[in-house]
């Protein structure tokens, strides 16, 4: 059995991913799920395998596990997107809303007024206002141009609700 300081190299493995558990569910976030995974499951094979196997040959599958499970957990990480990494939830950037089309939920005027956007992020509501003239309650619009702040301007599409969408937001 491999040996570090008195102890053995897989109960070391197995307390080291139970300390990051630890850690990380302290400060969650997931930055360390794939180092976690791997030490605490590398420590559960050997001392599963350490009665069995010599020294050397249980480093060399303590290692092999470690690469194999940590790949293994990093793929699974990034494929099944638990945490929402691939950007699902993320708000927009201004460069990202120009052409982005939404409705008018507030009059929308040269100096101000308020739209909702198809894909507008954690928030979709925007402060908007025309490029000429007013843009009635339910119109639908697209960002011309994004600013850079929370003011966005639109230009209408031409487009209004119906009187069953209207009837709707009335009830």
């Amino acid at each position: 059995m491999v040996e570090i300081l008195g102890e053995s190299l897989s109960l070391i493995l197995l307390v080291a991913g139970v300390v990051l558990a630890i850690a990380e569910a302290m400060v969650p976030g997931a930055h360390i799920i794939v180092l976690r995974l791997a030490l605490i499951v590398a420590g559960l094979v050997g001392l599963a395998l350490g009665p069995f196997v010599s020294g050397s040959v249980l480093a060399v599958a303590l290692a092999v596990t470690v690469v194999f499970v940590g790949s293994l957990s990093l793929f699974a990480y990034r494929e099944l997107d638990v945490y929402g990494g691939k950007g699902a939830g993320r708000t927009s950037d201004s460069s990202t809303l120009k052409g982005r089309t939404g409705r008018v939920t507030e009059r929308v005027i040269p100096t101000g007024g308020q739209i909702k956007l198809e894909r507008g992020g954690f928030n979709p509501y925007y402060t908007a206002r025309s490029i000429d003239g007013t843009i009635e309650e339910g119109e639908e619009v697209m960002v011309v141009d994004p600013g850079g702040g929370n003011i966005v301007t639109v230009e209408s599409l031409g487009v209004s609700e119906d009187e069953i969408d209207r009837v709707l937001r009335r009830d």
